[in-house]
């Protein structure tokens, strides 16, 4: 099965606003392989009882988290490495207390090793045909005429409402949104990450 992906145009700088319009592909994926698939396929290229897989499965995941948690970066031979980052829960200073508490695991990165992107070998490529990056886009007029008469129907708008009223990607769309708050236009009455947006003035 080939890899669907869509053309996304690549955002403008104010130093490129002159240059030819480029654009970038964004993966869809096609769906996702849980364990119990991956199970299956050790099973049979690997001649292995099932529970054997699901045993070493869970102790890998053990060990790579004991180790992780430890600070160290774990590399796992024809797969890739591991190390985990970090990340203030606040802003911290040098003259913030107790510094060490401010600090928690953000994720982890993996690097992959080049056998792994070997054996992904040559890819097939689709692209899909319900998304025209090149299409004519919405004036700010028209965007915020589309809010103005969706306000006439429905109570609150969110961003993925928004999102599909305009045609937008998520982050043109949270683009927009902090526009029409800031003109006032928009009125956000739910939580910082959980927004849920009212009718300011659309005069």
């Amino acid at each position: 099965m080939p890899i669907l992906f869509d053309w996304y145009e690549n955002p403008r700088t104010k130093d490129n606003q002159d240059e030819e319009l480029t654009l970038h592909p964004r993966i869809r994926l096609n769906g996702s392989t849980t364990t119990d698939e991956l199970r299956c396929f050790i099973q049979e290229y690997c001649s292995v009882t099932a529970t054997d897989v699901v045993a070493v499965l869970d102790a890998l995941s053990h060990f790579v988290g004991r180790e992780l948690g430890e600070g160290r970066n774990v590399h796992l031979t024809g797969i890739g490495y591991f190390r985990p980052t970090l990340t203030c829960t606040e802003t911290v200073t040098m003259d913030t207390k107790r510094k060490s508490t401010k600090v928690k695991l953000k994720g982890i990165q993996f690097r992959p090793d080049k056998a792994l992107r070997g054996k992904i070998g040559t890819i097939r490529v689709k692209p899909l045909r319900d998304h025209d990056p090149t299409k004519r886009k919405l004036t700010v007029e028209e965007i915020d005429e589309r809010v103005e008469n969706y306000f006439r129907t429905h109570d609150f708008l969110t961003r993925n409402d928004f999102q599909t009223m305009c045609g937008m990607t998520r982050t043109t769309a949270t683009r927009h949104i902090r526009r029409l708050c800031e003109e006032g236009k928009l009125i956000n009455k739910g939580l910082q990450k959980q927004p849920i947006y009212y009718p300011g003035s659309m005069q």
